[in-house]
């Protein structure tokens, strides 16, 4: 597979990048390096392969809820600075 300098700049323009005229050569021989690695994956027999997500398996690492009991007004609000009304009190931001 070959790439050309007109494709390069083509992605990068895509990418929003600046590529100075002088980077063009050595970024076409990258990329164009790139893609031929990435074209020799397609080599392999992936026939029976299940399509996936991650590389390992992974479940869900989530706990079951629980019912538990609520701790309360008085020891949510033990360590505010102020609180008022059963409510934390902070400092009025927007002025009217």
């Amino acid at each position: 597979m070959k790439i050309s300098q007109k494709d390069v700049e083509h992605v990068a323009r895509l990418a929003r990048l600046t590529v100075a005229p002088e980077e063009l050569n050595t970024l076409t021989g990258q990329m164009d390096a790139i893609l031929g690695y990435v074209d020799k994956l397609n080599e392999l027999d992936t026939d029976g392969i299940e399509p996936m997500a991650h590389a390992v398996p992974i479940s869900n690492a989530f706990r079951e809820d629980e019912i538990r009991p609520a701790i309360g007004i008085e020891r949510a609000l033990q360590n505010a600075p102020v609180a008022e009304d059963g409510c934390f009190k902070v400092p009025k931001i927007i002025e009217s």
